[in-house]
């Protein structure tokens, strides 16, 4: 390869290199654009996963005799002239990342109809399958001394993937995210919708990608913050969604008529637990004389599921659904609803089929293909399927969708035992490649969260729009949507790899992730899926003891939600009152509550500053090396540091008991920083490995030095006592700062500017808490508020109650100031 300037564009250089085109675009200042083509024209950076971009950085192009230089204010690109070989550096000259010497960009043609399996009509976004595509790779050399993150949500919880490999698609417990962050200060962003897999293994370090257009990457420099803020620059602001889905979300498989919806929010009322939203999961829809076959063959439930995937209610089991929600609404709870993608019977499957829009998936591997699936990639489908959804659910008062099966085949559940991972992969995405461009395989949950965004959008502005769904992609934080984990099995194992496996979806760009608290699957079940460890279900008190303690990790998720079948769900089928179970549920329960003036201020951070609030170590402390690899602690926003017992100390399956069990952990303290114990305020030096109490009641939980923490009073709903005094946790030690935020909680007038920032500053040597000015307004802002400010130290200002004020500070939007004695 020979390379040679072509010409140089407002945007940035384009390149000739032999048979094919190379262009650096130059985005902004921190953020390029590789394409490496072989056609003659530069395809512009909008995709379904990328938005519309502006080309605004100021760029030079230095010619040397081996190389050119492409310089920005944050990065230097380096091309070899002679081999084509690329080098990142940031803007002082140090090394980012580099291709091999020879180059690293290759493109091998395929043809995206030679691809698919079988014969079937292919559902696309493009206009054909007829057209030039390619296999791509791109080799990399990493440093030693850098952690790679991100790639999406896989299994195994894996927390940094230097050393390791994954190969990205969409399943059932999997979720393929292109996009790689490393703390060496600088993250790529791959514009694909295709099978991908990373490599940094026997095989080499490499990316590669099976059908698209050019090899199209993105490179964002910065520290891990600012490369998020790039990726989200590139793919969309992550929206607001409403604060009532910050509190406790009561879910189960499954609540089978609306009385029982509302006698369950009766009880939590009862007995004074927050709860926010319950949950309708599947089969309120109208029955069917058609049945389904019997699933013996593949492990699965035979019977009657009704119409699957109508999105309307029974008129039996809810004979006046909108009576039941203005039920639920008068006691300060709201109705999240299951719809899937799948439609067995019933006038949805009607209308749908009749406008053409079921894809042809008949002998797609899948239990029991009288579900056929919808066509996302089409914008009628997608308009037919949110009226569905609008005149059945959301006419009546639904409140938030939860779209299962959004990846959306799921054929894991017609193979008899567990294969190897590269069976499994070929298997799903065989599968997909049935019915699905293979340049756009991984990406049918972006279209249908678009789908249902942009039709709540157009119906209403005054409900934020919710939308949880088992797939994502890059993007789809900009539709609402927020991804959980899928189908997990109740093993002490598979909890302690949900915790770094979705680190690594967080740091691939999009903030919101979830689980199922308690794992969906409890007993061993028929199939390999299926197999969970506890088939006495809450009878066990092994299982009791799992359930605790992922009931105190879920408390620290952007969404704190409780889901499965086998077992019931609610926190009294725990214990009662005086039961430590039950007690340890309702504790963390209510700490969440507490938490909320800081909980929903990251929400805000979130949308207005591209923050992310479940970080993991490395995103936080990039060059603390021990960190990188830490998968089973986490930071919860920018103060505390979380850290889940992922083994059992009193129980295992069966009721067993257990002897010899130490109640502790270990924890590792990151450096650069104190570190207080929120329980005793007990402080501690960073950079070291401590062993943390941890009975059953107690989350090993630190706060970090120079942390602000505002708390709220003790409530039943996210919208009580709005006007309430806020509690100051202060932890000395260094100065601190916390920008709180407030809207309106619900609508979209916040993208109007309707929310307010309120800055809190802490002067460590000066013992003074300042609260300046408050930055903006909405009309529901409450104008004067109270701030109770507690220094924190050991034994004071710790754990779940309020604690007496060292002094108070009465606020009314100007700045004021308060010394404090300690």
């Amino acid at each position: 390869m020979h390379v040679t300037a072509l010409r140089r564009d407002a945007d940035g250089p384009l390149f000739d290199a032999g048979e094919h085109r190379l262009k650096l675009q130059v985005l902004a200042d921190d953020v390029v654009r590789l394409v490496y083509t072989a056609g003659d024209e530069i395809p512009d950076p909008e995709s379904p996963m990328v938005v519309e971009q502006d080309p605004d950085g100021e760029w030079a192009l230095v010619e040397r005799e081996r190389e050119f230089e492409l310089v920005t204010d944050a990065l230097r690109v380096e091309l070899d002239r002679e081999t084509g070989a690329l080098t990142w550096r940031d803007a002082d000259g140090d090394l980012l990342v580099r291709e091999p010497d020879e180059g690293g960009k290759s493109l091998v043609p395929v043809s995206p109809e030679d691809l698919t399996v079988g014969d079937h009509e292919v559902a696309t976004p493009r206009e054909s399958l007829d057209r030039e595509a390619y296999s791509t790779r791109l080799d990399l050399e990493f440093d030693d001394s850098e952690a790679i993150l991100g790639l999406g949500q896989h299994e195994g919880g894996v927390a940094d993937y230097s050393g390791e490999g994954q190969t990205l698609y969409q399943g059932n417990t999997k979720v393929a995210m292109p996009a790689i962050l490393s703390t060496g200060g600088y993250g790529m962003l791959w514009n694909t919708g295709s099978l991908t897999t990373f490599h940094d293994d026997q095989h080499g370090s490499y990316v590669w990608t099976e059908c698209d257009d050019a090899l199209d990457v993105f490179v964002v420099a910065g520290d891990p913050d600012e490369v998020i803020a790039g990726f989200r620059d590139l793919t969309g602001e992550a929206t607001m969604l409403p604060k009532w889905s910050y509190g406790y979300v009561q879910s189960k498989e499954r609540y089978e008529m609306g009385e029982e919806l509302v006698e369950v929010v009766d009880e939590y009322r009862d007995r004074e637990v927050p709860i926010d939203c319950v949950v309708q999961d599947w089969q309120y829809w109208p029955d069917t004389e058609d049945h389904h076959p019997n699933f013996e063959e593949w492990g699965g439930p035979a019977g009657d599921w009704g119409q699957w995937g109508q999105k309307s209610f029974h008129e039996g089991r809810y004979p006046d659904p909108s009576a039941t929600m203005d039920a639920l609404h008068e006691r300060n709870v709201r109705l999240m609803v299951s719809i899937w993608p799948n439609m067995l019977a019933g006038e949805n499957y009607d209308e749908m089929s009749d406008a053409g829009h079921i894809l042809d998936d008949e002998d797609v591997p899948a239990p029991g293909n009288e579900q056929r699936y919808y066509n996302a990639f089409s914008e009628e489908a997608r308009d037919i399927y949110w009226n569905q959804a609008k005149e059945g659910l959301f006419d009546h008062g639904v409140d938030a969708w939860w779209c299962d099966s959004t990846e959306p085949y799921d054929p894991t559940w017609t193979l008899p035992t567990a294969p190897d991972p590269f069976a499994l992969a070929k298997h799903t995405t065989d599968a997909f490649k049935r019915v699905f461009d293979p340049g756009y395989l991984n990406t049918y949950s972006l279209h249908q969260a678009k789908g249902m965004y942009e039709g709540q959008r157009a119906t209403t502005d005054d409900k934020r729009v919710i939308n949880l769904t088992r797939s994502g992609y890059p993007g789809q934080q900009r539709y609402g949507a927020i991804t959980w984990s899928g189908d997990i099995e109740a093993t002490w194992d598979r909890y302690r790899t949900q915790i770094a496996d979705g680190l690594q979806f967080t740091a691939a760009g999009n903030p919101k992730w979830t689980l199922d608290v308690g794992a969906f699957f409890v007993g061993d079940g028929p199939s390999w899926i299926t197999d969970g460890d506890f088939d006495d279900g809450v009878d066990d008190l092994g299982y009791r003891e799992l359930y605790v303690r992922w009931f105190q990790y879920g408390a620290f998720l952007p969404m704190f939600r409780s889901h499965g079948t086998d077992t019931p769900r609610e926190m009294w089928r725990f214990g009662e009152p005086g039961d430590r179970t039950y007690d340890t549920l309702v504790k963390f329960d209510r700490l969440r509550y507490r938490l909320l003036p800081y909980l929903y201020s990251l929400a805000g951070w979130e949308t207005h500053r591209d923050y992310t609030m479940y970080r993991h170590l490395a995103l936080a402390f990039p060059d603390d090396e021990d960190a990188h690899d830490v998968g089973d602690q986490f930071m919860f926003g920018p103060s505390l540091l979380v850290c889940p017992v992922t083994e059992p100390m009193y129980y295992g399956p069966d009721s067993e008991e257990l002897s010899g069990k130490a109640e502790a952990r270990e924890v590792y303290l990151p450096e650069g920083t104190d570190w207080y114990d929120f329980w005793t305020g007990e402080r501690y030096v960073g950079g070291q490995t401590i062993l943390a109490d941890a009975p059953l009641e107690k989350l090993p939980l630190f706060v970090k030095a120079g942390s602000v923490v505002p708390m709220g009073p003790q409530i039943q709903h996210t919208g009580e006592k709005p006007d309430a005094a806020w509690e100051l946790r202060v932890y000395p030690g260094r100065d601190g700062e916390f920008d709180a935020y407030e809207d309106a909680g619900d609508g979209y007038d916040y993208e109007d500017g309707d929310y307010a920032f309120t800055p809190i500053r802490w002067d460590d040597s000066a013992d003074e808490l300042t609260v300046a000015e408050r930055e903006g307004s909405f009309p529901e802002l409450v104008d004067e508020r109270d701030f109770e400010v507690v220094v924190v130290g050991e034994g004071r200002g710790t754990g779940v109650e309020l604690a007496d004020p060292d002094a108070t500070l009465e606020y009314d939007g100007s700045e004021a100031s308060v010394d404090v004695e300690r």
